[in-house]
């Protein structure tokens, strides 16, 4: 399908922190999870795509549109939630609904409403005297009604409580059935992503680990256990080692081996999705494919 949003080369260097080189395109229809280590350069990636940062280097359109250009028409296909908003405190919900939605020309009053009475969000309270919740549920429903083509949230369930999470989930799921929406999710809530994600986004330090589809990952990696103490040797596709086991990336060439050299394992497991992105946010010696190299 074809490519909402195109990220290409791009690179931004913030002091000691350099974030890219990042190539990257979301298709249409798809959710894709952002996920990375503390400091990875998440927020730094979406402000880049809100055009919030000038890029040392690198192209991003947004519907062929490019978002450093003279044609701002780009900003109504697209809905962005930071992880905190300035300016907004001296203001009441039914205020700020007055200033945002008249800039979107598919926003959903009802949709508005109906996340207004599902979270409980006082309307008539300025923003800067509502807790970091409600905060956060206001700013959600100042957001999502917007129907823009292209949504993306940044950390959308922090400081919510486990009811208010669910019902946002749902409300994500229920807004992702019209044809054609995007959604990008900068999350560290494995939940969130095992229940929404089409596609993992991995970033560490900056650097971009590479762009999964979420069944094929959870496919990709398997846990051997073994009743007698691990080979010495380096078995083909492991990449964590740990007392009577080993996870592989390459079970099939895991499993090759094992039969050939008859070692026998005792059991495999799949792996949860939580140990999969500790595996990638976590750098260990590894050759170019990923496999662990035992000194």
């Amino acid at each position: 399908m074809e490519p909402i949003l195109t990220i290409s080369n791009l690179e931004k260097t913030i002091e000691e922190f350099h974030l890219g080189p990042i190539d990257i395109s979301f298709e249409k229809g798809t959710i894709t999870a952002l996920v990375g280590n503390n400091g990875s350069g998440k927020s730094t990636l979406l402000k880049s795509i809100m055009n919030l940062v000038q890029l040392d280097r690198g192209l991003i359109k947004l519907d062929h549109i490019s978002i450093n250009g003279e044609d701002e028409s780009w900003k109504k296909l697209i809905a962005y939630q930071p992880q905190t908003v300035v300016g907004w405190d001296p203001f009441t919900g039914t205020t700020l609904k007055k200033l945002i939605a008249p800039l979107y020309p598919h926003w959903d009053e009802g949709l508005f409403h109906k996340m207004v009475k599902l979270f409980d969000i006082p309307l008539d309270k300025k923003f800067g005297k509502l807790s970091q919740g409600v905060q956060q549920k206001l700013n959600l429903a100042l957001t999502i009604p917007r129907n823009a083509p292209l949504l993306i949230l940044d950390e959308p369930t922090s400081f919510m409580d486990i009811p208010s999470k669910k019902i946002l989930m749902d409300l994500l799921v229920d807004w992702m059935e019209e044809e054609n929406r995007t959604l990008i999710i900068a999350s560290h809530q494995v939940e969130d992503i095992r229940k929404l994600a089409d596609f993992l986004f991995v970033l560490h330090n900056g650097k971009m680990i590479g762009n999964f589809e979420k069944e094929e990952l959870m496919e990709k990696y398997a846990r051997y256990w073994f009743g007698d103490s691990l080979p010495a040797i380096t078995i083909p596709g492991e990449v964590v080692r740990e007392d009577g086991y080993i996870i592989s990336c390459k079970p099939r060439d895991t499993e090759t081996y094992l039969k050939e050299n008859k070692i026998e394992w005792r059991h495999r497991s799949s792996l949860e999705l939580e140990d999969i992105i500790t595996i990638l946010l976590t750098p260990k010696q590894q050759n170019t494919e990923g496999e662990l190299t035992l000194k």
